[in-house]
């Protein structure tokens, strides 16, 4: 039977992940979890993770490494793991990660750091994201383009064989559940929102979105008007606000692509959606599954850290 020689987490803010990997990184066994940084105060965090390992913690020799990214760093996380500032190599994640105290003598962790920016460019973070974009620079070997990690807060990311030289934030999934949720535009979306006419009104967001991104907040409101005046059901209103928020949000980049592919990290619903508005304007991507680029991330790092 294939040993763990060391464990991988993600730690996001609702959920947390964590994969036993053997000496040449083949994966033992994996985990998943509901205790994410949200339900948790720093003391707890040994412990959830024990709960999380379970039966597989049985038999780690002492000093096991556990490398671990995402919202584990955070300020109100287990320990913070200070930012790395941008420009910046991302190799450079894995030796300024820091050091959680464990009672448990048999695991070792540390805390990967998230990257900032700041100056001129604006002040903007990234916390779970940079070992994605590591994971994807081990895996396309001097890759050199822009990156797009579409989600609650969506980054776009200029990177150049394996240096993070710039981000920005967008609140495109957040700000989609507010709107949905407390705004007046609730009223044309209740219930479920899928149905028979949802991809007509991505379309039709998608396509106002594209052409004219800087009257985001005009657009908004045929949401409303769109079910009082022609009976637009909330399936059509739902997807005419999704497809109007992430068609102005990649019009914003269009100035950002080049002649490479953007790559898009995330989940495949998501992404797609993503993607079907890039070709719309005129641009290409290719999807890249988020479960492995993080693992490739983890991966890399602790290779990094043992340099």
């Amino acid at each position: 039977m294939t040993e763990t020689s060391w464990i991988a987490v993600d730690w996001g803010t609702s959920n947390v992940r964590a994969w036993g990997l053997s000496a040449d990184n083949k994966q033992v066994f994996s985990a998943t979890g509901a205790r994410g940084m949200g339900t948790l105060g720093p003391a707890e965090y040994p412990a959830a993770l024990l709960e999380l390992l379970g039966d597989h913690a049985e038999g780690l020799g002492e000093g096991t490494p556990v490398i671990v990214c995402g919202m584990a760093g955070a300020r109100q996380g287990w320990r913070e793991a200070p930012y790395l500032e941008v420009p910046a190599a991302l190799a450079d994640i894995a030796r300024t990660a820091a050091r959680p105290d464990m009672a448990d003598a048999r695991l070792a962790p540390r805390i990967l750091p998230g990257l900032c920016q700041r100056g001129a460019a604006g002040e903007n973070v990234m916390r779970g994201e940079e070992t994605q974009l590591f994971g994807l620079s081990a895996l396309k070997p001097g890759f050199s383009g822009v990156v797009c990690v579409p989600g609650t807060h969506s980054k776009w990311v200029r990177l150049a064989e394996g240096r993070c030289l710039g981000f920005e934030t967008a609140m495109t999934g957040e700000l989609y559940e507010v709107l949905r949720h407390h705004s007046i535009l609730r009223h044309s979306l209740p219930g479920d929102l899928e149905g028979p006419e949802r991809e007509q009104g991505v379309s039709a967001g998608m396509d106002a979105g594209l052409g004219a991104p800087e009257r985001l907040t005009s657009l908004l409101f045929r949401t409303r008007a769109a079910s009082l005046l022609s009976d637009r059901g909330p399936d059509w209103c739902g997807g005419y606000l999704s497809g109007l928020l992430v068609g102005a949000e990649v019009a914003a980049y269009r100035s950002w692509r080049g002649t490479v592919p953007v790559v898009l990290i995330g989940s495949e619903r998501l992404c797609r959606l993503y993607a079907a508005a890039i070709i719309r304007d005129g641009g290409e991507s290719e999807i890249v599954d988020a479960t492995e680029v993080t693992l490739s991330g983890l991966i890399a790092a602790r290779e990094h850290g043992n340099d």
